[in-house]
């Protein structure tokens, strides 16, 4: 049978089966041997060796799409990033740095400001202003309100998302909105292990409907980018590209160059400040990196 990974856990991989179940299975000696690890979204063969308590053993691992090391999990096809707009005020550096992370493992992004019923349009505006140029889709949200979440289910149909963000921002309740079997099913695989759903911060996929899967991942307050070079930084702000053939020098950083392209855009108000300002952060802190 061919199901996909959705967690794992002390040595068990729970795989889902479509119009089957999830089984519990362990995986044979042999990834050992080749060194090759079940991760979270693989989509594998198990042989089952009992029904009626859905246990398995897997004895296949199909060809990965792709390999995320932060989350670590195979076959992504886009992420979600959410954020509140209000409360927490939204940490857009923290924000700039998943952009980074994603975009380095090749990952589409989509943004997601949820609690846009406590703040004013002319907050939605202002957010909506800033990742405009960049090339990412930003929607809108209320968990609270149940707003937005139908347009977010479309962008999710018939792929395989990974869900992230701070604590406090409403992701849980926005993924309980679009699979409100998440919890029973958190709760059936740490029944089955004894142990308590909020003892682990392992990520784990929830099945949706065919095809369709989300992937919960343990809320961040921090994210470094320490593997990036400072000179590569300026490759991850899209909303540069046009103006780089601008500057007067190759290899321009945009920072004290003069005749700089980029920096007339931001003049002339074609690049976000915001934008900008995390950029000089994020290159600050790479230059103090000490490279051994």
């Amino acid at each position: 049978m061919q199901g996909k990974i959705i967690k794992g856990i002390a040595g068990f991989y729970y795989v889902n089966i479509e119009g089957f179940g999830i089984y519990q299975c362990k995986a044979k000696g042999i990834f050992r041997n080749q060194k090759i690890k079940p991760l979270v979204g693989d989509n594998v063969l198990i042989d089952v060796i009992d029904e009626g308590k859905k246990e398995g053993n897997i004895n296949g691992i199909l060809e990965r799409k792709n390999e995320l090391i932060r989350p670590s999990v195979a076959n992504v096809d886009q992420a979600v990033i959410i954020f509140a707009a209000a409360d927490p005020t939204p940490n857009l550096n923290l924000l700039d740095r998943f952009l980074i992370l994603m975009m380095r493992q090749e990952v589409d992004v989509i943004i997601c400001f949820n609690k846009d019923d406590i703040v004013s349009e002319n907050e939605i505006i202002r957010l909506k202003d800033i990742y405009k140029n960049c090339g990412y889709q930003v929607i809108f949200t209320s968990a609270v309100m149940k707003e937005g979440i139908d347009s977010l289910q479309e962008l999710l149909e018939g792929r395989t998302t990974v869900v992230a963000g701070p604590s406090g921002v409403g992701k849980s309740s926005i993924i309980n909105l679009i699979q409100p079997e998440a919890n029973m099913e958190t709760g059936n695989i740490s029944e089955k292990i004894k142990r308590g759903k909020h003892t682990t911060r392992h990520s784990e996929l929830f099945y949706v409907r065919p095809g369709t899967y989300i992937m919960d991942t343990p809320g961040f307050s921090s994210l470094y980018i320490n593997e990036v070079d400072k000179e590569e930084l300026k490759t991850y702000f899209p909303e540069f590209y046009e103006y780089n053939e601008e500057c007067r020098f190759i290899g321009c950083q945009h920072l004290s160059e003069p005749d700089c392209g980029v920096k007339r855009a931001l003049e002339a108000g074609k690049i976000s400040p915001v934008r900008y300002e995390s950029y000089k952060i994020l290159y600050e802190e790479l230059k103090n990196i000490k490279k051994y």
